[in-house]
């Protein structure tokens, strides 16, 4: 995947992030325009001079429009270039707790593909327009319409039961996005919210992880985010099951971050609370629960 530019991340560009990343170009000594490969991209991304213009800080004066998806990919790249002069990060243990860990190298190194970087980016900017809608399903009192959220994942699998099965790949990517952003950007929250046991039930079921007749049971996790950790890494290797094969870097992203769910969970948790932790509810609303 290094070097490659999937065509998503082009499709992902504004007209005006093009318009922007020219300035920036120009601004920081690089008059070639837009990098059209990844490696070339991240190391525009990653300068502090970018990072300072589009968060108002810098000395470039005119006015930059981005998409999220390019404030984000900023926001990624930046953290990527300065955990290379880190020792230790502030790593989260539990709700409001932080204690410093040895373990900035292991964040670098999760941030050292261009792929699992743009991932991120792409991740975030798709919770700040939360997708949500109805469907009808079959109760014991008959049909009965059901609202549903891409933030709830009880209602997401539900999505399951009612499309046909060749949409299941993106549902089941969406639960793995979902565990990912919620353990990742808001992880004491969702520690605090906790599931019922019919409820783990049922998820564990979705997710391919709940023991047949005559199997052990899974062992017990320690609470909401090892259990959505747990379960995302399953989710996102179903919807790889069940992806186009004709998507080649798309199948191996999502075994990459399959493989390293608790890296790129904590990968975020550091992101978030280094560059983002003020303004999250201001991007992404508040998680229901």
């Amino acid at each position: 995947m290094r070097g490659m530019l999937h065509p998503s991340m082009l499709e992902h560009l504004s007209e005006a992030d093009r318009h922007t990343l020219e300035r920036l170009a120009r601004a920081v000594g690089d008059p070639s325009g837009p990098p059209r490969d990844l490696d070339a991209l991240g190391r525009l991304l990653a300068r502090p001079e970018v990072f300072d213009a589009l968060f108002g800080r810098g000395e470039v004066e005119e006015l930059l429009v981005t998409s999220p998806f390019l404030t984000f990919a900023v926001v990624v790249h930046r953290g990527w270039a300065e955990l290379a002069e880190c020792t230790h990060v502030r790593e989260w243990v539990g709700p409001r707790q932080r204690l410093p860990v040895l373990s900035a190298g292991e964040l670098r190194e999760f941030l050292d593909d261009p792929a699992r970087r743009f991932f991120l980016a792409e991740l975030l900017a798709s919770y700040t327009r939360v997708v949500s809608g109805s469907t009808w399903v079959r109760t014991r009192r008959g049909w009965r319409r059901r609202r549903w959220s891409e933030l709830d994942p009880l209602r997401l699998a539900e999505l399951l039961d009612v499309l046909p099965e060749r949409e299941h790949a993106g549902v089941y990517r969406r639960l793995g996005d979902l565990a990912l952003f919620l353990t990742g950007v808001f992880p004491d929250h969702t520690e605090l919210s906790a599931f019922g046991r019919h409820e783990v039930h049922r998820l564990r079921v979705v997710a391919g992880l709940d023991p047949g007749p005559g199997e052990r049971p899974l062992p017990g996790t320690a609470g909401t985010v090892a259990l959505l950790e747990h379960l995302g890494t399953a989710w996102y290797r179903q919807a790889r099951r069940r992806a186009a094969f004709g998507d080649a870097v798309g199948v191996r992203i999502l075994d990459d971050v399959a493989d390293r769910f608790a890296a790129a969970r904590r990968t975020l948790n550091h992101l978030t609370d280094r560059y983002l932790f003020a303004q999250r509810t201001r991007w992404f609303g508040q998680p229901a629960g």
